[in-house]
């Protein structure tokens, strides 16, 4: 499975286009005041929870595929029966999906979801997500990854857990290339031209391009964004750029279509189990670390008890059995001395891997992305569409 096939690419102006829309139409603001986004919690007496995830993102029995052990360990712990769907195949569809029950104050039927966080950065500015009670939370409040607790959209991860981290960075074939890349200008060399493909989401794609220009992405500005965009124009007019890509650039690397190409983490270490020639680079000026977060949508019913299956996947020894499935950046580091510890030496060897657990040096060079504004974003899908073709 691919990091792409969860993380999506924006269509058009999107749903906050849309939403925009209908305010203009008289619609009631969407907008969702804190003193109205509780139910009545039946927890105590209701000992269950619907969790909507995307497919394959959950570890499963190798002789039973319907079998889920980490979320069974916890069901068997608690008695909470957990209906588990695997219904988010594309962010702004899902959106699409929940929007017109949170935008009138109505229960979605979901206690629990995981969504990009450039996507969680929507909800918590339109009020839709309830806060957590991290007093439920003990293992989240101790070892939830210090470099992911503060992200631009929800300071001190009120509103959002990590459910898997990824980084946005580089990958290329050591050995058709014959030479190292070690920064985001090296994809614009002249021995390149044609044979690079960029991602063609402008919430995947534009913060490793600014890290290119030197931009902090934790505070860049519009300025920045259209320099960024200025520059990559003339390079697609000259034809460097080989195409814009959702997943399939990942058969493309595999290939030798391309030899380079903006790439995730995780899809970077299934190519090389199969092609040890493949890398994955986190530019010496910097890559994105983003996050797919839970989040608990207004008016659940069973708050917590989502928060305490929130609180389960913080369980170093639980993390650690779905890092070892899921082969993402982990968001728990503890994770890793339990890995490390393993006597298989396959999970041994992932407590190793820099891409599920970044060491000291690459995390130096990781940083969260400022997500794009309600106000930013029409004027800048539009800019982005057009020089990607959408």
């Amino acid at each position: 499975m691919t990091v792409a096939a969860r993380r999506t690419f924006l269509k058009g102006i999107g749903a906050a286009g849309v939403l925009g829309a209908l305010a203009g139409c008289g619609v009631p603001a969407a907008y969702v005041d804190a003193s109205d986004r509780a139910a009545k919690d039946l927890s105590g007496r209701d000992k269950k929870l619907t969790f909507a995830n995307w497919p394959l993102y959950i570890d499963t029995d190798d002789e039973d595929k319907t079998r889920r052990p980490t979320l069974d360990a916890f069901e068997k712990r608690t008695g909470i029966d957990v209906r588990y769907t695997e219904e988010i195949n594309d962010n702004d569809e899902f959106f699409g999906k929940i929007s017109p029950s949170l935008m009138n104050h109505q229960e979605t039927g979901r206690d629990l979801v995981v969504i990009s966080d450039w996507m969680c950065a929507r909800f918590v500015r339109l009020g839709w997500v309830q806060e957590m009670d991290r007093s439920r939370q003990p293992n989240v409040a101790e070892h939830l990854d210090p470099i992911l607790r503060t992200p631009h959209f929800d300071e001190g991860r009120r509103f959002s857990v990590p459910w898997q981290s990824g980084i946005t960075g580089i990958a290329y074939n050591k050995r058709r290339l014959g030479r190292e890349i070690r920064h985001v200008s090296d994809l614009w060399a002249d021995d390149l031209k044609g044979r690079v493909t960029l991602l063609s989401g402008l919430d995947e794609a534009f913060a490793l391009l600014m890290q290119g220009d030197g931009v902090d992405i934790r505070k860049w500005t519009g300025d920045d964004f259209h320099r960024m965009c200025d520059g990559l124009e003339k390079r697609v007019r000259g034809h460097h750029v080989r195409r814009f890509t959702g997943n399939d650039y990942i058969k493309d690397l595999a290939s030798g279509d391309v030899l380079a190409c903006q790439a995730y983490s995780g899809d970077v270490i299934q190519l090389q189990a199969d092609d040890p020639d493949i890398a994955f680079v986190v530019p010496e000026e910097g890559a994105e670390l983003w996050a797919e977060s839970l989040m608990i949508p207004n008016l659940a019913r069973h708050k917590r008890n989502a928060e305490r299956l929130i609180d389960h996947y913080y369980d170093p020894e639980v993390a650690a059995s779905l890092a070892a499935w899921v082969n993402y950046v982990c968001p728990v580091p503890a994770a890793r001395d339990v890995l490390a510890s393993a006597k298989d030496k396959d999970l041994a060897a992932l407590a190793e891997d820099p891409l599920v657990f970044p060491d000291d040096a690459m995390r130096e060079r990781l940083a969260i992305a400022r997500d794009i504004t309600s106000d930013e974003r029409t004027e800048f899908a539009r800019r982005w569409n057009s020089i990607v073709g959408l």
